[in-house]
């Protein structure tokens, strides 16, 4: 059973369905949730308009990113850990991981061409290949409809509630 979540997070669309599969699946085995956002330095270079966007503008962004990530994940009723780091996401990720001790890391999917793929490599697949617990990337669309019934009293509840529950 997973204990420990980690919830790689950048709040793109693959991001935000990834969350979505995470809460999910932390909600059902009552685990501890962790928010990271990785600030990834080589791409403070746009590769569609060549813009420089200075590292603060850059990490100003994905604050924002983590805090509404946070906000997602405390609407169902976690109190997740949230950090904000700096560096190469796959790098990054693993070692957190490995640092909380997690034993599931969820990350989302991003469609790249072959050539990008083969250049810059899957953060996945370095996850699978670095880290030994378990790596779920999450394509799993998870409507508005079916996400909002994650907040609905009587379902299963987390690690918090469940040790507040009176004994039978």
């Amino acid at each position: 059973m997973y204990r420990k979540v980690l919830l790689a997070y950048d709040g793109s669309i693959e991001g935000r369905r990834a969350l979505r599969e995470g809460a999910k699946l932390a909600q059902l085995c009552r685990a501890e949730v962790f928010l990271l956002a990785v600030v990834e330095l080589p791409s403070i270079v746009t590769p569609d308009a060549g813009l420089t966007i200075p590292i603060d503008e850059q990490t100003a962004n994905y604050r924002a990113i983590l805090a509404e990530g946070v906000e997602r994940l405390k609407a169902l009723g976690f109190s997740p850990t949230a950090r904000l780091e700096t560096g190469d996401p796959g790098h990054t990720i693993a070692d957190v991981a490995e640092e909380i001790g997690a034993q599931l890391v969820v990350v989302g999917h991003r469609p790249q061409g072959h050539l990008a793929r083969w250049w810059f490599g899957s953060v996945g697949s370095y996850l699978v290949k670095r880290l030994r617990c378990s790596v779920l990337v999450g394509q799993t669309d998870i409507s508005d409809d079916e996400f909002e019934l994650l907040k609905q009293p009587g379902d299963k509840p987390t690690s918090e509630t469940a040790s507040t529950l009176p004994s039978e």
